[in-house]
């Protein structure tokens, strides 16, 4: 049975005019009855038009009721933030993000719930999620370099299956899955993931998830945060570790699952992703160490509180700048303010 309308919304932020990505997302949006954002920004074609699509220009973003608009900077991945508010709106239980380069398969708006079956990984410290769905010698962007030969061989075992609340969902991408510039360089793409049943992390056991097929349910809707103050290449991955640690003072669980989209990946250089990736390989073990070590308090209620506390001792880390902090006030704004029905 599909959701009701606004049940769900998709997001995008794309440089690009209409490709065959979106034009498949608009036409499963409508099919679904889901709402469908793209979020330009400076590069993008002065005239966008697509059925079923929402598209914000630079221009009509800064027309927006929202504080964060005028935060945040252009020439960002970070302005898909708008796009998670937009969705946000009263009435959506669930939102899917996604990229202009992965084309969605029949099965990517099948409706999402908080409780997901799956078998139950118990294991403290990484985890490579990747290696759940596939022989082959792969692991997630973001994951520590220095982790990845003690985590492959062998891997934790699955454990009974069950049933558990898993508000942050992260589906596989066949063809060009997230990986990093190191892996990219040195191994071989593509890839296809074995259709294998879904797998649940839980306290103490990290494992980065990315923006590329991500489903937040409402409950974690605040944990969809991108950093602005940080490189391109980690916002996600950090925002991931973040999210991550607050789940466990909520008693949920971080999902992956087998792919619902296959990535036809555009043009990037290597090099270039490697340099901004570099924050991260130094990086990445440390800022998850140090969340982990913070004393959060307990519960769904407490998630912005928590939310600020994570960016703020990622600052004092040196990892993103004082600048962002601003900007997790504007979002937790805006969410406060949408929870009490005052925004228009």
């Amino acid at each position: 049975m599909p959701p009701s309308p606004d049940s769900c919304a998709v997001v995008v932020t794309s440089i690009a005019g209409p490709n065959d990505v979106m034009r498949r997302l608009a036409e499963l949006s409508q099919r679904r009855n889901c709402r469908f954002f793209v979020i330009g920004d400076v590069k993008s074609p002065a005239h966008f038009e697509l059925e079923s699509c929402d598209f914000y220009s630079l221009d009509r973003q800064s027309r927006l009721d929202f504080r964060l608009a005028r935060l945040l900077r252009t020439r960002s991945y970070a302005r898909k933030n708008l796009g998670y508010l937009l969705g946000m709106q009263p009435g959506c239980e669930w939102l899917i993000e996604t990229d202009d380069d992965n084309m969605p398969n029949e099965t990517f708006l099948a409706p999402r719930q908080l409780n997901v079956s799956g078998d139950s990984v118990s294991s403290r410290g990484w985890v490579n999620a990747y290696a759940y769905f596939t022989p082959e010698f792969i692991y997630p962007r973001g994951f520590p370099l220095e982790a990845i030969q003690s985590t492959t061989k062998p891997l934790p075992p699955r454990g009974p299956r069950t049933c558990l609340p898993s508000p942050i969902q992260q589906f596989l991408t066949d063809g060009n899955p997230d990986v990093d510039a190191v892996y990219r360089m040195l191994c071989k793409l593509p890839l296809t993931f074995d259709r294998n049943p879904s797998i649940l992390l839980g306290q103490n056991a990290w494992c980065p998830f990315n923006s590329q097929t991500t489903v937040f349910l409402k409950c974690a809707f605040p944990l969809m945060y991108l950093p602005t103050f940080c490189t391109f290449r980690m916002t996600d991955v950090w925002r991931s570790f973040v999210a991550q640690r607050i789940l466990w003072t909520c008693g949920w669980h971080l999902s992956f699952h087998a792919a619902i989209a296959f990535q036809q990946r555009n043009e990037h250089n290597l090099l270039r992703d490697f340099e901004d990736e570099i924050p991260g390989y130094l990086g990445n073990a440390l800022i998850a160490e140090t969340l982990e070590n913070l004393d959060l308090k307990p519960g769904p209620e407490r998630i912005g509180e928590n939310l600020l506390r994570c960016y703020e001792a990622l600052v004092k880390l040196g990892k993103v700048s004082a600048d962002e902090l601003p900007l997790v006030q504007a979002w937790l704004d805006y969410l406060a303010a949408l929870r009490k029905g005052v925004t228009h």
